[in-house]
């Protein structure tokens, strides 16, 4: 639904056991509801519903009921929230108007317990918070790939320079090889031309000398077969030098890499399964705290139903239920009915206060726990891959070493066979040989010994040059390379910089509408609340990083108007509460997030006068589709009279 139909249409809400509310069906109209009554009287339970139906988590069950429901219905569209309780956690369902509803209850949804409220009020660094709705996260994370592919190629490179330099002295093995071969030719060529010559100045003995040579043919046939036998034994020798040095680098990164612990990575699991499984507990426990917190307040303002009953009942009669459940600072007890006094159920009360920050401080600290882990589960997983990558390729490495010994083994079987067929060929030779013959026999014995050694140096230079050519394909790359190297480099600062300029945009624009909303809030005392970033070294997890921290300043006024600049931490209780909403409204401008969610509430205003309230719920009408601001009595005189008043109670 797009925003200018929300804006025109009429909102339906039911609600069923949430908060305080038994069962609850209204409507709103487009623009500014004021809820306009004492504390305790359900309106924040209203909100709450409102925020439910819109996916928000921060919703309590009523303490008495096991299951609960919310549905808005906006136009044409119906949009229910389902809540069930299971044993001591509350599980949500449904379809809600947002899919994720962070960036509203951030800064949409204003109550006294909001995020970025509270984390003024405690002094906490405000960068998550303002930078929360940016996607910061993908971009650190094109980062750490960048980083890795310039690793990677940081390591090729390093390698083509151990080819660069190895590459000279492949160059004088090749030259020495072709003189070596040269010399070689002109020695056969020689010996042939002896062979010749040999042969023209016999001419007797034909036949014999016929098979000869034949004998002595197939005795060079068989020579050139076990050059060739050889050479491809030098072959699988040079082949398994290489799977050994590979297997060898391997080993050493596999040493490198720090041993992952025998189920390290499944006690991390467990860990997040047991943090995620005490965050859901803790927060139910705070829907539980907030509930009771909720019911008390009720009873012990007199604004339950059950009191507004007997109240109404008793006015009817012309008598007083307060006089008859009240003393003059004594209360009935509505859960033991002895009477107590009233400074003590309050007492009770501000603990269970307390208890509910504190736990929610626990939550808090349970999620910072669960990024570390996380992140230490992703660095072991990393490790595990790549020693699993380093295993495979060493099975296939002994895997292969086993093919090529045992192909070793079949070609020196093969040699061997030559060898015994050259040796019963030479004593054929021997045989067939007569004195005048003697001589060509050690011609063809020398001949077939120059062309063994010949097809040598040609086996050993042809591989010099097909490592040589391999090198130059490989060096061609290097410019490539240290191109694309230079690019990551230029796209990791522009990333790095694609950083720091939005947090500090985002920084520049909550100061302008901070400045905006004290404007309309008229302050004396408040000149300028800012935000300064800068960076720091923090600790993150086991390490120290450089990291970015919003900083809150107040420049305040005294009497004489002279500025000067203070603490959050010096600032009264009710002035934190104004610097709080302060930050958390320019929060939902800064980000539009009245382009999105159609609902925002705004309650606990009390540390406002009801003039300012006015100009601020003026202020932000134009803004949000449909605004529900509770306020007190004597406030809400304060507001329009045009706007819309509903009172919960």
């Amino acid at each position: 639904m797009s925003s200018e139909q929300v804006s025109k249409s009429k909102v339906h809400l039911s609600v069923e056991n949430i908060g305080g509310i038994d069962n609850l069906s209204t409507s709103f109209e487009p623009g500014v509801t004021v809820l306009a009554g004492r504390n305790a009287t359900n309106r924040t339970s209203l909100l709450r519903s409102i925020m439910a139906a819109h996916g928000s988590d921060d919703v309590a069950l009523k303490g008495d009921a096991d299951e609960g429901s919310v549905e808005l219905t906006i136009g044409d569209e119906t949009y229910t929230r389902t809540f069930e309780r299971q044993g001591d956690t509350v599980i949500s369902g449904g379809n809600p108007v947002l899919d994720d509803p962070d960036l509203a209850d951030l800064f949409a949804f204003l109550l006294e317990t909001n995020d970025a409220r509270q984390a003024v009020a405690r002094g906490d660094d405000l960068r998550d918070l303002i930078m929360r709705p940016v996607d910061v996260e993908s971009i650190n994370e094109q980062i750490e790939s960048l980083q890795q592919e310039k690793r990677d190629i940081a390591d090729e490179l390093s390698t083509l320079s151990n080819l660069s330099d190895r590459l000279p002295q492949l160059e004088r093995r090749r030259t020495k090889l072709e003189d070596q071969i040269e010399e070689k030719e002109d020695e056969l060529a020689e010996k042939e031309q002896e062979v010749e010559e040999y042969d023209a100045s016999v001419s007797e003995r034909q036949e014999v000398e016929s098979e000869l040579e034949s004998k002595l043919g197939d005795l060079r046939s068989k020579r050139r077969d076990i050059n060739d036998v050889d050479r491809r034994i030098e072959t699988e020798k040079q082949s398994l030098d290489a799977l050994e040095s590979e297997e060898a680098e391997l080993e050493d990164d596999a040493e490198d890499l720090p041993e992952v612990a025998g189920g390290k990575i499944d006690e991390i699991e467990s860990e997040i399964s047991r943090l995620r499984t005490r965050r859901q507990e803790i927060q139910s426990t705070v829907n539980e705290l907030q509930s009771v917190i909720q019911f008390n307040e009720e009873m012990l303002s007199g604004t339950s139903s059950d009191v507004v009953d007997a109240l109404r009942d008793a006015d009817d009669a012309g008598g007083s239920v307060t006089d008859q459940l009240l003393g003059d600072d004594q209360v009935v007890c509505w859960t033991c009915g002895s009477e107590v006094d009233k400074s003590e159920i309050e007492g009770t009360l501000e603990r269970l206060r307390t208890l509910r920050e504190e736990k929610l401080e626990d939550n808090r600290d349970h999620r910072e726990q669960l990024s570390e882990l996380e992140d230490e589960k992703s660095t072991y997983e990393r490790r595990q891959r790549e020693r699993d990558r380093i295993e495979r390729r060493l099975s296939e490495i002994e895997s292969e070493r086993e093919t090529r010994q045992e192909r070793i083994e079949e070609l020196k079987s093969d040699r061997s066979d030559l060898e015994a067929e050259i040796d019963s060929l030479e004593q054929t030779v021997d045989e067939l040989e007569s004195e005048e013959h003697g001589d060509l026999l050690d011609l063809h014995r020398e001949a077939n010994q120059l062309e063994y050694d010949l097809g040598r140096l040609r086996s050993d230079l042809e591989d010099v040059e097909d490592e040589i050519a391999d090198i130059e394909r490989q060096l061609d790359e290097r410019d490539e390379l240290e191109a694309a190297r230079e690019d990551i480099e230029d796209e990791l600062e522009e990333l790095r910089t694609r950083i720091k300029r939005l947090e500090s945009e985002a920084v520049e624009e909550f100061n302008t509408h901070m400045d905006d909303v004290l404007d309309v809030l008229e302050y004396d005392n408040l000149e300028r609340i800012w935000i300064e970033r800068t960076e720091k070294r923090v600790r993150e997890g086991r390490r120290k990083v450089t990291k970015s921290v919003f900083d809150l300043h107040v420049i305040r006024t005294n009497e004489d108007g002279v500025s000067y600049e203070d603490s959050v931490a010096h600032l009264s209780e009710s002035e934190r509460e104004v610097t709080g909403l302060v930050f958390a409204l320019a929060g939902y401008l800064i980000h539009d997030v009245y382009e999105t969610v159609p609902f925002m509430v705004l309650d606990s205003l009390e540390a406002i006068d009801s003039n300012r309230i006015s100009r601020l719920v003026d202020y932000f009408a134009d803004y949000a589709d449909f605004l529900a601001v509770a306020l007190l009595e004597e406030d809400a005189q304060a507001v329009d009279s045009a706007y819309p008043r509903y009172s919960p109670a």
